[in-house]
């Protein structure tokens, strides 16, 4: 999604000013007219590139989730002992280490100290950087008089989102690290190995059996026509970022991860996982439910689920349940759903979504743990099966050698 910069009135015939996220245009000022009675202008923001070495920062313009994470910790903590919002960003700004975060808190706590609102602070300073659901959360927080609790529910939402990460992170590591390996192997048998044997087989001027002819050229390959590989490399890359970058090229990539064996299902999963962590964060820090789908649908990591997602609003605004615009939009599990269903009818619909969150959680962590153990013996058996037909050939050709002599 692109973001546009626009200039509003209130309800309260006040001029607003902001940042919002949108598909296009007309979307973005869709979402400025649900709070705003009047758009004055709205336009694209362009990306402003600065050149030159004395305005680079390193790491600069990145979000530390860690360091974010704390941040949200310490609001919390600070704003519930009673200290003043301005003294708050303050102290936080003067403490954190993180320079992005730090010079950030420093522009807002000149902002809030002029009588701007924190939630428009941090949309103006931060929302090139910032989850669009963190800037929302805070904003519910400051309209409902409870952003300690807003700030904490942040923390609990953005500390179980790193957790899991790291979950996965710690157990991809061996699987890459097999992968490296099997590379590396089949590298080195190709461009060192094989050649050496094969100058030896060379002085004995005799026809080599075909499966050598074949592993001498797929040497002579990797080592004289190399810029090839690295070429047909640098083709697909580039041909995927350009696919990527464009509308049709993106959803089709989205529907296309949906359909794969096994990653197919570890997607799905984890877009009902993220929706119903996001929306029952959002609905506890008093959002409206149009605004939490909203929001929630730009969350998602697939973009043809968020996309479908960002359309249950409409139907929202018609006066549906959110169950039967789900169950209609048909792009999350019928388990997900049905629950969203069963929540609404009960008047219990966070909790009931808290706990398929729970469920969804627990599921992605099972499936992608499965994924990975069906991963790291594929991995095995293929060098096995690489390295022990290079090795058999050799033996092959030798005992093919010795018959001769």
């Amino acid at each position: 999604m692109a973001q546009f910069k626009y200039a509003a009135l209130s309800r309260n015939g006040e001029r607003v000013n902001g940042i919002i996220e949108g598909y296009n245009e007309l979307d973005a000022a869709a979402r400025v007219k649900e709070t705003c009675s009047v758009i004055l202008k709205i336009k694209p923001v362009e990306e402003k590139k600065e050149i030159g070495i004395l305005n680079m920062e390193i790491g600069g313009g990145r979000l530390n989730k860690k360091a974010f994470i704390v941040m949200c910790s310490q609001f919390a903590i600070i704003l519930r002992s009673g200290v003043p919002i301005v003294r708050t960003v303050q102290l936080i700004g003067d403490k954190t280490t993180d320079k992005v975060l730090k010079k950030m808190l420093q522009q807002i706590a000149v902002d809030v100290e002029g009588g701007r609102s924190l939630s428009a602070a941090f949309e103006e300073h931060g929302s090139r950087i910032l989850p669009v659901t963190f800037i929302e959360t805070i904003r519910a927080g400051e309209e409902s008089g409870n952003l300690d609790r807003s700030f904490d529910t942040m923390y609990r939402h953005f500390d179980k989102q790193m957790k899991m990460a790291n979950k996965v992170r710690s157990a991809m590591s061996y699987p890459l690290f097999v992968l490296f390996v099997a590379v590396a192997v089949v590298v080195v048998l190709m461009v060192k190995v094989i050649p050496t044997f094969m100058e030896f087989f060379a002085e004995a001027d005799a026809e080599l059996p075909l499966p050598t002819r074949i592993l001498i050229g797929i040497s002579d390959f990797f080592r004289y026509k190399y810029m090839i590989i690295l070429a047909v490399i640098a083709v697909i890359v580039i041909a995927y970022q350009m696919i990527s970058h464009t509308e049709n090229g993106h959803l089709t990539l989205s529907k296309l991860q949906l359909k794969l064996p096994i990653l197919g299902n570890i997607a799905e999963l984890n877009a009902a996982s993220q929706f119903a962590n996001s929306m029952t964060t959002l609905l506890d820090s008093g959002l409206t439910m149009n605004k939490a789908v909203s929001i929630t649908s730009k969350t998602l990591d697939n973009y043809f689920i968020s996309t479908e997602t960002g359309k249950i609003s409409s139907r929202l605004e018609e006066g549906h349940s959110l169950g039967a615009s789900m169950r209609e939009n048909q792009v999350l599990p019928d388990i997900l759903v049905d629950m969203t269903s069963v929540g609404e009818e009960t008047g219990e619909l966070s909790e009931t979504l808290d706990t398929i969150a729970l469920y969804y959680d627990a599921e992605l962590e099972v499936a992608i743990q499965d994924a990975l153990a069906k991963l790291e013996p594929a991995l095995l058996v293929f060098l096995a099966v690489v390295a022990g037909g290079i090795v058999g050939t050799i033996y092959m050709t030798m005992f093919s050698m010795y018959a001769i002599m």
